[in-house]
């Protein structure tokens, strides 16, 4: 398998990148009232994910590395808690941003975890 020259080579990063767009194109659709909470929230923690993989990439210490993937997990839970609370409120109904969420943490762990096998 070829070397990531990019951080767009990345499958993990382009999974992300579908689900920032699927984000920003869902939260359009919320009540205005939502413009400065939730959907701000929501779309800041998606485009994080993408933000702290991409930066993460160009450090060239496995720990710094490992500690940008780190904070991108952690927009990953947040984003999940967004989708849980939008469905609460019937802003959503859709399952395949959950899914999609949850392929996008598989696929970060197991690119945390090659990266710390590799010495």
């Amino acid at each position: 398998m070829e070397k990531a020259k990019s951080f767009t080579d990345l499958i993990v990063w382009q999974k992300a990148h579908e689900f920032v767009l699927s984000v920003y194109n869902l939260t359009s659709d919320y009540p205005k009232a939502e413009t400065y909470g939730l959907v701000s929230q929501f779309r800041r923690a998606a485009v994080s994910i993408l933000a702290n993989i991409a930066e993460g990439f160009v450090k060239k210490g496995k720990a710094d590395k490992l500690r940008y993937y780190n904070i991108a997990q952690g927009s990953i839970q947040e984003c999940k808690y967004y989708i849980i609370l939008s469905k609460d409120l019937n802003y959503i109904e859709n399952k395949n941003l959950i899914n999609l969420l949850e392929d996008i943490a598989e696929l970060l762990q197991a690119y945390m975890n090659t990266l710390k096998s590799n010495s």
